[in-house]
């Protein structure tokens, strides 16, 4: 995110350890050529998704530009990423409208630290979180829930409210994720892992979905083949 709308770098990193990473990138609403634009991006090599930050300024459901990146992005067959927090209403009309796009939630849907603490409430938005899950097009990543936490590895008090995401997305629309680098300064990238190795609030075949499974339907795509 911090290079913007620029997947130079991503794709200098691809180009480098191709079939290593799944390239994802976000897409200005406001460019008139978006569509084609996130056309072009999809037959790029390495590509898997595209990413809208609905945090970067005020929009409305019926914002023309992001209604045409949701729309390329189902023509294209890429999940569209949305970095959505404190907009789970607008996400939910947005999904909406546009039924026939995969759409992925970024980050739980909250609103995440870049530094301790972690907030005071970190799951007072769990109900809008939860209630996406109506609409069966939209898809979430468990990714940075960690450093949510109050407490130490093995950060056992966030695991309630994760509880009722999986139990009301199910496993299958679930996918895990540390969001390295922007953890760094909360946890290491061991203890983002660990924290769900190790719990027992995870069957088998819950963990095998949510640390990889899960990503590799709905990106058709997983590191050991790369594509």
């Amino acid at each position: 995110s911090m290079y913007r709308y620029d997947a130079s770098y991503a794709l200098e990193v691809h180009a480098k350890h191709p079939g290593r990473f799944g390239l994802i990138k976000p897409f200005d609403p406001q460019s008139e050529a978006v569509a084609d634009e996130v056309a072009e991006w999809a037959g790029t090599p390495g590509v898997v998704g595209a990413r809208i930050m609905l945090t970067a300024q005020s929009f409305e459901a019926d914002d023309p530009g992001l209604n045409r990146i949701l729309a390329a992005g189902a023509q294209a067959g890429i999940p569209v990423n949305i970095m959505c927090s404190g907009k789970l209403p607008l996400l939910r009309e947005l999904a909406l409208r546009n039924p026939d796009t995969q759409v992925v939630v970024d980050h739980v849907g909250l609103v995440q630290p870049f530094e301790p603490p972690a907030p005071p409430e970190p799951f007072a938005d769990l109900a809008n979180v939860v209630s996406l899950a109506a609409c069966g097009n939209v898809a979430i990543k468990i990714s940075g829930a960690c450093t949510l936490s109050h407490q130490p590895f093995p950060y056992q008090d966030i695991w309630e409210s994760l509880v009722k995401v999986f139990d009301a997305f199910g496993f299958d629309r679930c996918m895990w994720g540390t969001d390295w680098t922007r953890a760094v300064g909360l946890l290491s990238y061991e203890q983002g892992v660990e924290a769900f190795r190790v719990t027992d609030q995870l069957s088998g075949p819950e963990r095998s979905a949510l640390m990889g499974g899960t990503l590799a339907k709905i990106y058709k795509w997983s590191p050991e083949t790369g594509g």
